[in-house]
């Protein structure tokens, strides 16, 4: 790879971070809770298990529910969520950072709490199938923060925790990048408190797609 970058292989979070999907998933979660007379869950305590897998975001923003009601909860989260996801649109600036990306040679991928089918769909939505060089997803591998789903994009690229660079939107995308031993970046404009990245030590905090490309340019 390129000695004159710092970082062969940039792995995105999707949601919150390239999908401007936060408040529909929160609201499908909500939504689900209210269909199967849950306690509905605050939209802080929502957006809080966005990005892990699916089964575990449930049992964080809905606990003490009897184990075997989890997977009703799920397909009432999906039945919503796949109504509407024709709505989301990539964050603005999206397009113009990944291609530059591209044209530099980045390998690029994605690591996300999605499952593959929910990741496949959007992936078609906006036209990115080609962009990215491996994606992984919650439902194929172990979920964040567990350090299986970065380790397997990296094995699979061929690239070392010293040449990666995990970008994300919250806290488990974090840890996630610090179980495997990876760079990290930070952006502020998805599900989590950026009060709660410090610990973490992302190497940059971007407040928008312009900074994050910005930044980018100038230092992977």
């Amino acid at each position: 790879m390129n000695a004159s970058r710092r970082f062969d292989l940039i792995a995105f979070d999707w949601d919150g971070t390239l999908f401007d999907s936060t408040t529909l998933i929160v609201r499908c979660i909500q939504a689900a809770c209210r269909d199967l007379d849950l306690t509905v869950p605050s939209d802080s305590d929502a957006a809080y298990v966005i990005g892990l897998g699916l089964q575990d975001a449930l049992r964080h923003a809905v606990p003490g529910l009897p184990s075997h009601r989890y997977p009703e909860l799920g397909q009432r989260y999906r039945h919503h969520y796949f109504a509407r996801q024709h709505e989301l649109v990539l964050f603005p600036g999206t397009l113009e950072m990944l291609a530059e990306l591209k044209q530099r040679n980045h390998l690029l991928a994605v690591a996300t709490g999605k499952a593959r089918r929910g990741l496949d769909e959007a992936l078609a939505q906006a036209q990115l199938h080609a962009v990215f060089d491996a994606t992984r997803t919650a439902d194929q591998t172990a979920g964040k923060p567990h350090p299986l789903m970065l380790q397997e994009l990296m094995a699979e690229l061929d690239v070392t925790p010293e040449r990666t660079l995990m970008i994300g939107d919250t806290t488990h995308d974090l840890q996630l990048a610090r179980n495997a031993g990876t760079a990290r970046v930070a952006v502020s404009y998805g599900a989590h408190d950026t009060a709660a990245f410090a610990e973490h030590e992302p190497l940059f905090v971007a407040h928008s797609t312009r900074e994050l490309h910005d930044w980018l340019r100038q230092h992977a």
